[in-house]
């Protein structure tokens, strides 16, 4: 075991689905076996919000940084009010954290959310592992190795799955304001944090996921908002087919999912990436300006640009990501209609992609 090791702490295992074999010891909530698809996250910081954004619904983190937990958690860092991730996955959980902002532990938090963890794992291996293999169902837990490997084999994992009807609102509500938008915004997973932002620009009415199109419409609103979420695109055609009834109606904004779901909207297929982008240090570069931002990711799938040729509307790529390509951005030419991959609100550097609130915002005034 690792140098971690506590006397109050419980001996398990990690194992992903080809066999491989992982030893730790358990943190946070106990729940027997937890599996989910395995992947890593590159940030140094913001594993609260990462924690608590629905958008990991299905997944279980590993965080490439070694030392997680010294700033503690804070109520108004939580993305949303659950766990959103199957579970967590550290080389070292900090035994005290400083800040003074901190209202407890990491380890105590993730008990009170009820998630499950692994700490002492050697991440370095099993982010070689992820990388060069993609994505893997996993489970871990106190179990043998055989019961934890027939868990994460019988784990279906994110690809052709529908998880955005497990993180949507039951019930429709309002983020009050006193800008004088109103906004509309469909919740396939929405965080915190991109609702404040929404609520400086106007009132924001949140929507479960499956509202029809002429409900949305009737609410009158000034633009509408394509949240973010978790899970595969190509499992949610009705919500595709909403959004599709959508373009050209009113303004329309999306963000991470709701990139995808307009992209599939306008014709364009999405595909699954290897490893997905999970970390808050890509550089993303604006086709429009030529400007390169650093950018906050969380997302395993991506819109097919290469689609883009052959849609019936004039659709556009407005940003790429540096690293390898992908699709980070589409607008379509002479609707009000623009999305992105990468998460603005989250401003790692710090604040590079705020103006595209700004831009949704111009966009609203100029269609009233």
């Amino acid at each position: 075991m690792s140098a971690h090791t506590n006397a109050g702490l419980r001996e398990g295992a990690l194992v992903l689905a080809d066999g491989s074999v992982f030893e730790g010891e358990l943190i946070g909530a106990d729940v027997g076996i937890a599996s989910g698809e395995v992947v890593f996250n590159t940030a140094l910081s913001g594993y609260q919000e990462i924690l608590t954004d629905p958008s990991y619904a299905g997944q279980m983190v590993t965080f490439t940084y070694p030392h997680i937990g010294n700033y503690g958690v804070s109520s108004a860092d939580a993305e949303s009010s659950r766990a959103a991730c199957r579970g967590v996955i550290v080389r070292d959980l900090a035994r005290r954290h400083s800040n003074h902002r901190a209202e407890t532990g990491l380890g105590e938090h993730l008990t009170a959310l009820g998630m499950p963890g692994i700490a002492g794992v050697d991440t370095r291996r099993l982010t070689r592992l992820l990388r060069d293999t993609g994505a893997v169902p996993g489970a871990f837990g106190t179990a043998s190795e055989d019961e934890l490997l027939a868990a994460a084999r019988a784990e279906p994992g994110t690809d052709g799955v529908d998880l955005v009807a497990t993180v949507t609102t039951p019930d429709a509500y309002t983020v009050e304001s006193s800008a004088p938008r109103r906004i509309v915004a469909l919740d396939f997973g929405v965080k915190a944090t991109i609702l404040r932002h929404l609520s400086e620009f106007g009132a924001v009415e949140v929507l479960p996921a499956g509202t029809p199109a002429d409900e949305i419409l009737a609410r009158g609103a000034d633009g509408i908002f394509l949240s973010n979420g978790p899970g595969d695109p190509a499992m949610l055609d009705d919500l595709v087919d909403t959004v599709s009834a959508l373009i050209g109606r009113a303004p329309l904004f999306g963000i991470c999912l709701g990139h995808q779901i307009l992209g599939r909207a306008l014709g364009a297929p999405t595909v699954k990436l290897p490893f997905g982008h999970h970390g808050g240090n890509h550089p993303v570069k604006d086709l429009m300006t030529g400007r390169i931002e650093i950018t906050s990711q969380n997302h395993n799938f991506a819109v097919d640009s290469d689609a883009f040729a052959g849609l019936g509307r004039e659709v556009r790529m407005t940003h790429v990501n540096l690293n390898d390509g992908v699709c980070e951005g589409l607008e379509v030419v002479g609707e009000r209609c623009f999305s992105v991959q990468h998460h603005p609100e989250a401003g790692p550097g710090p604040h590079d992609s705020l103006h595209l609130f700004e831009r949704f915002a111009e966009m609203m005034d100029g269609s009233r």
